[in-house]
């Protein structure tokens, strides 16, 4: 059996065990000042633009409300508008940037579709390439990401300020 190195992962691992016993992470990265670290590429009044720190394809951002909620239906107009914008923005810098042919974008709204974190709503941006799909996932259960997030973060934030 072949294995793939991948240490960044080990914080996940670690952090998943303690997971429900700490606060959301949505809600930590609203409140904490650290944005490189916590991969947050833009704040607004009501919402936020954040790199998935475990992200399904390159380039995937995520945007979630500041509200902690994991009822849509509960999310403002305002707040909507604002989180429209953001992903606006999101698209266009990435089409810009990382010139992808296509782009899932959406909600995974309860653990039966989808969702990682549950009790609290959130976009995924996820860029698209052809063939950006292979093998590994298949044969392997693998996903192979071969961009650095911190290096990622550090090229898209200056398009995002």
């Amino acid at each position: 059996m072949k294995r793939i190195w991948a240490p960044w992962r080990s914080n996940y691992i670690k952090e998943s065990n303690n997971i429900k016993n700490v606060e959301c992470i949505f809600c930590l990265k609203e409140k904490e000042s650290k944005d490189r670290e916590n991969l947050v590429l833009k704040r607004g009044n009501n919402s936020f633009i954040i790199i998935n720190l475990y992200p399904y394809n390159p380039g995937h951002i995520m945007i979630a409300p500041y509200k902690h909620t994991g009822n849509i239906e509960e999310i403002s107009n305002s707040t909507f508008s604002e989180m429209k914008l953001f992903l606006d923005i999101t698209i266009k810098i990435l089409k810009e940037h990382m010139k992808p042919q296509g782009f899932n974008i959406g909600f995974n709204i309860g653990r039966v579709a989808g969702a990682g974190v549950e009790n609290h709503i959130h976009m995924h941006v996820i860029p698209r390439w052809n063939g950006d799909t292979n093998f590994m996932p298949t044969i392997s259960d693998t996903k192979v990401i071969s961009l650095n997030i911190f290096d990622l973060y550090d090229e898209l934030y200056t398009y995002f300020k």
